[in-house]
């Protein structure tokens, strides 16, 4: 895609990409990642809060606590935890792949990151149907037997912050999806790739929650 230098009157030559209220590429890019920083921010002290929460409650009910957390199962946890590193990965080489003006690797790059992304939902869909067949539901839906009633507080975070990193994931597949159709049309270069660079962060913040959340949930000693 030719990018073509438009002349504003007041500012210094722009480039298509490039907003008339910034007088550069750089300063755009500068405000787009500070924005999205603050967002970032905004999300930490969201799933900050469930922490803490589940940190009080594991306080009060340790052993149930202990108890519930052998009902997930540690291999498709592990399994997914290496899944999300692995996007991860491919995601900082579509970086890479934009800055360095390499189209088909930020195209593959950002492909084996969506899949990836599905493969975590797949087992993540495996994970909740065991959970909803043993009646290990959160409130008034916990039906398992011989469990301890303080058990569904262990379930009810489990559902709600796996849940919500699930949203989280969806929406990351949603944005990547954006951005590779916008590859495809060959909308980056190494002049602008500010929308590669900024879903990256996202998907960053998105696996350093789970890497968080494996060992909350799975490995409670």
């Amino acid at each position: 895609m030719s990018e073509t230098a438009i002349t504003v009157p007041g500012h210094a030559a722009h480039e298509p990409h490039v907003q008339h209220h910034f007088s550069d590429s750089a300063q755009q890019f500068d405000a787009a990642k500070i924005g999205m920083w603050l967002f970032l921010v905004s999300e930490i002290l969201l799933f900050g809060g469930l922490f803490v929460g589940f940190g009080l409650m594991q306080a009060r009910h340790p052993e149930a606590f202990y108890e519930a957390h052998h009902h997930l199962d540690r291999i498709l946890g592990l399994v997914n935890t290496v899944v999300l590193l692995t996007s991860s990965f491919t995601m900082v080489m579509a970086v890479h792949a934009a800055q360095t003006d390499q189209r088909k690797k930020l195209i593959v790059f950002l492909a084996l990151t969506l899949a990836l992304a599905g493969v975590f939902l797949g087992i993540k869909y495996f994970e909740y149907s065991h959970k909803i067949h043993e009646g290990l539901l959160p409130g008034k839906y916990f039906s398992h037997p011989g469990a301890q009633p303080e058990q569904m507080l262990f379930f009810s975070f489990y559902f709600m912050m796996t849940g919500l990193h699930g949203l989280h994931i969806v929406g990351g597949m949603v944005v990547i999806a954006w951005v590779l159709k916008r590859a495809l049309r060959g909308d980056f270069s190494s002049r602008y790739y500010t929308p590669v660079d900024l879903v990256g962060l996202y998907w960053h913040l998105v696996d350093l929650i789970w890497i968080y959340l494996f060992p909350l949930l799975y490995l409670i000693s």
